[in-house]
């Protein structure tokens, strides 16, 4: 049986954060969303230190590329309709 790992990596710019704080309470707010809605792991993996960026590294499983490639695309959609985040670059693998 195949089995087919997606990994979805975002960069994030949080233009509303003046600090740390306040870009943890973003980022883990989006990290719940994308994980309940969708039903994804998820980890913020990058830019730790520094309050407007952020990275995230999404993940999914299946036995179906075309569903891990369905999944990863639905992500990529909420993660560009969140207001209080902008895309500044993302990656796409299918292993």
């Amino acid at each position: 049986m195949p089995i087919f790992v997606g990994l979805l990596t975002v960069e994030l710019y949080i233009a509303e954060a003046d600090s740390l704080k306040d870009k943890r309470h973003v980022v883990q707010s989006l990290v719940n969303r994308l994980q309940n809605r969708l039903n994804v792991a998820v980890a913020e993996v990058g830019d730790n230190d520094v309050h407007r960026r952020a990275q995230i590294a999404i993940t999914t499983v299946s036995n179906s590329q075309a569903q891990v490639q369905r999944v990863l695309a639905a992500t990529s959609r909420f993660i560009d309709s969140a207001s209080a985040v902008t895309v500044e670059a993302e990656s796409v693998e299918v292993l």
